[in-house]
């Protein structure tokens, strides 16, 4: 094979870094190999080639790239669940060496700069929308782009100030975060408490027909927005989803 080649089970990756970014949720960044392109909102497997453990649902998962396509290394987080996979991942020494498959899925940006964006974001659903919404800022696009997310708590809302950074340096973006439990949470909270809902969207929309609409989380979560969003007269058309199940 030609140095330049890939081999078709993916592109060679090393883990550079992993760090918590909200209570049970990690961040594994990655290097990222050259050649890689991906667009915001896409996903990839990661396999670990040789897990130091390992089960019946194998060593590959699928994720969400939470990275932007600017950067030169690429972020997948993940709520660690107890599986051999995620054990694996947070023990293995850094520089490990990983499989990474080529980027895929439709989920990103429409091209009408005109229509506005609504992203509807449960826990960690947040992957995709982080990585459009950084390339929008760095791309200085005109597009209108609304955020809400909805957590339980502060304490599990994974990125929190990166995007309240965003919403200081991209004017046209906004960022509606909604704490659904905050009776067991710690610390303090100002803004929305309520599950999301037409009347949330109502609030901060000027109208909820127009836009397109994107919604990623738990599977339950995100069949409750797509029939919220038809029952306020919101087009099918304009409604596009990622289910995360099992995370």
């Amino acid at each position: 094979m030609a140095a330049n080649e890939i081999p078709i089970a993916g592109y060679g990756s090393k883990l550079l870094s992993r760090v918590e970014v909200a209570e049970g949720t990690m961040a594994f960044h990655f290097e990222k190999p050259h050649g890689f392109n991906f667009k915001a909102g896409q996903f990839a497997d990661v396999t670990l080639t040789n897990p130091p453990e390992t089960d019946a649902e194998g060593n590959t998962r699928t994720f969400s790239i939470a990275s932007p396509p600017f950067e030169n290394e690429l972020v997948f987080t993940t709520r660690m669940r107890d599986t051999a996979f995620k054990r694996s991942l947070k023990k293995v020494p850094l520089a490990t060496e990983v499989t990474i498959g080529s980027a895929a899925g439709s989920f990103t940006l429409h091209k009408n700069l005109a229509k506005p964006a609504v992203f509807l974001a449960g826990g960690i659903g947040i992957t995709p929308f982080l990585s459009i919404v950084r390339q929008a800022d760095r791309d200085r696009l005109p597009q209108k782009l609304y955020l809400f997310y909805s957590n339980r708590r502060p304490e599990d809302t994974a990125f929190l100030d990166t995007l309240q950074t965003v919403e200081t340096t991209n004017p046209n973006f906004r960022l509606i975060c909604t704490m659904t439990e905050m009776s067991k949470s710690k610390k303090e909270w100002k803004g929305e408490t309520v599950l999301i809902d037409k009347e949330m969207l109502s609030r901060h929309l000027a109208t909820l027909q127009g836009p397109i609409y994107y919604s990623a989380g738990p599977p339950a979560m995100v069949a409750g927005m797509k029939k919220m969003l038809v029952s306020a007269g919101v087009d099918e058309d304009d409604i596009r989803t990622e289910d995360f199940a099992g995370y």
